[in-house]
Formats: C-alpha cells, sequence, structure tokens
C-alpha cells in the first residue's frame, strides 16, 4: 500500500475528445477523488459518474456542453456507479455495465440497459470502447480499451500512485493477478485510471504491482510458518510491518485474500475458529 500521487484540477482536457473530471469525494481511498471521465464531443460519453452528489451531477452536464447519450461503468463501488441513476435521469442516458454482486459495498441503484460482454464494443463517436472483463477487485470489474487513441480505461483495476484493496469474498486475489497479466498483454499506450493522473509507463508500471503483490504472498506464507493458527487480524502487522497501523483494518482485507489464494493452491488451510495455519 502507497501513497496517492500529487492532487489534480478539477476539470482537465487530456486529449481532444477526452476529458476528465474529478469527483468531490477525496479521502484515504480515493486519493484525489473518483475520476469521471467524459468522451466525444458532438455528443458525450460519461465513464464511472462516481458519487451520487448532486454537485457532481451539475458538474458532468455543465461540462459535458453536449448531449449525454451513455453512460458507461467499470464496477459498482459507491464511489464509481451510484450517480448514473441521477444523471441518466436527468440525460436519457443509456447505462452500460455488469450488475452488482451479492455482498456488501455495492450500488443496488444500478441498473444497466446493457451488459457488455468481453470483447464487446461500444461506439464512441468514431471511435470504440472494448469492455475488457478484468474481475479481482471488484467480481464485475471492466476495463475499457479506447481503441483510436489506444488507452485502457482501467478505474480500479490499476490506480496511479496506490495499490487497490482486494476484499473478499467479491474480491479475488487469483483472479486480480490473472487480469493484470491480461492488461499488460494488452501492451496499451496509456493507462486512464479511476483515481489519480494518467499513467504512461503502462507494462512497467504492471509489473511492479505483480511483483509487490508476489512479494506480499511470500511474506504471507512466511508469518504463517513462524506463527500458525493465527487470524487474519493476528497476521498484519507481521505481513504489513511498513504499513501504519490506522491502516490494518484495509490491510487485512486484502491478506485475507492472499491467505484464500494460498488456501485455493493447497499452500494454506482455515481451521474451522477462522484461525490460519500452513497446509
Amino acid at each position: 500500500m502507497t501513497a496517492f500521487g500529487k492532487a489534480l484540477p478539477r476539470l482537465a482536457e487530456l486529449v481532444p475528445g477526452v476529458r476528465r473530471l474529478v469527483a468531490p469525494n477525496p479521502s484515504l481511498m480515493t486519493g484525489p477523488g473518483t475520476n469521471t471521465y467524459l468522451l466525444g464531443a458532438a455528443e458525450i460519453t460519461v465513464l464511472d459518474p462516481g458519487p451520487a452528489l448532486p454537485e457532481h451531477v451539475d458538474a458532468i452536464i455543465a461540462a459535458a456542453g453536449a448531449p449525454i447519450r451513455q453512460i458507461v461503468v467499470t464496477h459498482t463501488h459507491p464511489d464509481h456507479s451510484p450517480a448514473t441513476r441521477l444523471l441518466a435521469e436527468r440525460t436519457g442516458a443509456v447505462r452500460i455495465g455488469l450488475p452488482a454482486p451479492t455482498g456488501r459495498h455495492q450500488d443496488r441503484t444500478f441498473r444497466p440497459d446493457r451488459e457488455p460482454a468481453d470483447g464487446a464494443q461500444i461506439a464512441v463517436g468514431h471511435d470504440r470502447l472494448e469492455a475488457v472483463h478484468t474481475p479481482g477487485h471488484a467480481s464485475n470489474h471492466v476495463c475499457y480499451r479506447h481503441t483510436g487513441l489506444d488507452w485502457l480505461f482501467t478505474g480500479d483495476h490499476v490506480i496511479e500512485g496506490s495499490t487497490v484493496v482486494i476484499d473478499p469474498p467479491d474480491g479475488n486475489m487469483q483472479a486480480y493477478l490473472d487480469s493484470l497479466a491480461r492488461c499488460r498483454d494488452l501492451d496499451c499506450a496509456l493507462l486512464a485510471p479511476g483515481h489519480g493522473d494518467l499513467i504512461r509507463e503502462p507494462r512497467r508500471v504492471i509489473d511492479w504491482i505483480i511483483a509487490h503483490r508476489l512479494e506480499r504472498e511470500t511474506k504471507v506464507l512466511e508469518a504463517l510458518r513462524r506463527h500458525p493458527d493465527r487470524s487474519a487480524a493476528d497476521l498484519v502487522p507481521k505481513v504489513y510491518a511498513d504499513v501504519a497501523a490506522h491502516l490494518f483494518p484495509v490491510a487485512e482485507r486484502s491478506l485475507l485474500a492472499h491467505l484464500e489464494k494460498l488456501a485455493g493452491e493447497g499452500r494454506a488451510r482455515q481451521h474451522d475458529d477462522g484461525r490460519w495455519r500452513p497446509a
């Protein structure tokens, strides 16, 4: 877990036809705030409208300067999709994304009109967004590759300046690592994340995230061997000694995801009382 990068301007044109509007929801988990992207010129596609803040919805409509025809969502965590309902009510835009899975921290108000299959093409002006299914951070997470720019809009799959939390049971560490490898192999020119600034060296950054996760996994296994029959909470200070104590509850979620991955590989097992030991 690392620190987010610099603060971002509220509204910025990244290239002609792509603008970024940062939602006013800065926090430990969201960094400067959730990035909402406005794609197109004569007609607008909004990608990740963010939290259900009326002032942010007003800002999206004001910044669009043209009819909003589509709202595309990477996943249904509360900082990414809830504004869809408000924006669709005011604009009549088509809602595109995968429905919310069961479990906590999901936006039940998101009701997609279209559910993009892996590889589906979404017209954006003269260009297209290609849906790339990337489960891991969330089971319904989708990245979108802009075919004209060769940019990948990554939502929370890859963010700038920080690593993301993998929160079981919906979050899955093995699926996350597999999806990271898939994004790396797309070899896109640039990543446009859901939090933070543009990422201009995609392969280097993704390789670092994969290496960081596997290094953390090694620490989890070493901690299990030295301290068997402990709970995930007991293991956090041993595995995340480099992290401030107030972040331990967040770190525990990703540690649990590592333990579940190790269990799936037959390298760890859990007692009925929740304690873990090496297999």
